[in-house]
């Protein structure tokens, strides 16, 4: 089996060594010249310098999976690939896409006779040796012809992958995955902060996160990299308190709007990252200065630099 891979960052590279190394033939395509190079010597694997030649490099019908930022790099792809695709191939697009464009993606495609799925993926940097979770929406017959695909990604080839539904349930799957994840990580974050604080009890946070990732009803994977981590003493000392977001948790916290459906785990958890990346600083200081004009309570001030 053969499929062209379009996207070689750190999900994409990796896909396709797993793939590969379950005998399917790879053509992959990235933009970046490094990008490509570091694929250099990886059997089963051939890298191209445009998406026309990965297209002539592959045999028809063709497949074509897409792990791409979502939004307009996506969007400039798929639009190429509709005038380089003929009738009876399939895109499958990884990417964190949200739902509502790959149900546009699919109708689009389909006007040309081109076959759709998106998958939603998780697993990261460990879905090389691990498998990665994969959640797929489309029609029938094509989630049939991707099925060996999926069969090698999963950490099983009948565990780990699921049709969710048509195009764009997929991506729906993964986006609520995602929310989920956000709350998760939320808490633990909480939680541990608190251990922390007790500094009378002089509680060995290390020690505690690895006790629990055995038996208590709190142990997942997050806790096992979390007390992975916490296992080098100044694992934090470098790290800037700036938390990014993908943009799965925003639409999350959209989806729980438009349906009238409380999630406000998942939604203060987004609040919160945006709270690390300075969003509240105004407001911050606004509310100290009410504070300070309704109370009398005094305000904290910067520091002036000291001169050189």
């Amino acid at each position: 089996m053969q499929i062209g891979m379009i996207g070689l960052g750190r999900m994409g590279a990796n896909m396709s060594r797993r793939l590969a190394l379950g005998n399917i033939r790879i053509v992959a395509f990235d933009m970046s010249d490094a990008a490509r190079t570091s694929m250099s010597g990886v059997s089963g694997v051939a890298t191209v310098d445009s998406l026309g030649a990965l297209i002539s490099a592959l045999d028809a019908p063709r497949i074509v999976w897409m792990m791409l930022p979502a939004g307009d790099v996506s969007q400039a792809t798929l639009d190429q690939l509709s005038g380089l695709l003929a009738p009876g191939d399939l895109v499958i697009d990884g990417g964190n896409a949200w739902y509502k464009d790959s149900m546009r993606h699919a109708e689009a495609l389909h006007a040309h006779d081109i076959a759709f799925v998106d998958a939603g993926v998780s697993g990261g940097i460990w879905g090389l040796a691990n498998g990665y979770a994969l959640m797929v929406g489309g029609d029938a017959k094509s989630i049939e012809r991707a099925t060996p695909l999926f069969r090698v990604l999963a950490p099983g080839p009948d565990q780990g992958w699921h049709h969710c539904g048509p195009a764009g349930s997929g991506h729906f799957v993964k986006m609520i995955h995602n929310g989920i994840e956000y709350g998760m990580m939320q808490s633990y974050a909480e939680g541990l902060s608190l251990l922390r604080g007790k500094t009378e009890f002089a509680i060995d946070i290390a020690a505690v996160a690895e006790m629990w990732r055995h038996g208590s009803v709190v142990r997942s994977w997050l806790l096992d990299l979390t007390a992975d981590a916490l296992k080098s003493g100044g694992a934090l000392d470098s790290i800037k308190p700036f938390v990014a977001d993908s943009g799965e948790g925003r639409w999350t916290a959209i989806e729980a709007i438009e349906q009238g459906i409380p999630a406000p785990v998942m939604s203060l958890a987004l609040m919160m990252r945006f709270a690390s990346q300075g969003s509240d600083e105004y407001g911050a200081k606004l509310l100290a200065l009410m504070r300070a004009g309704f109370g009398g309570h005094a305000v904290k001030h910067v520091e002036p630099e000291s001169p050189k």
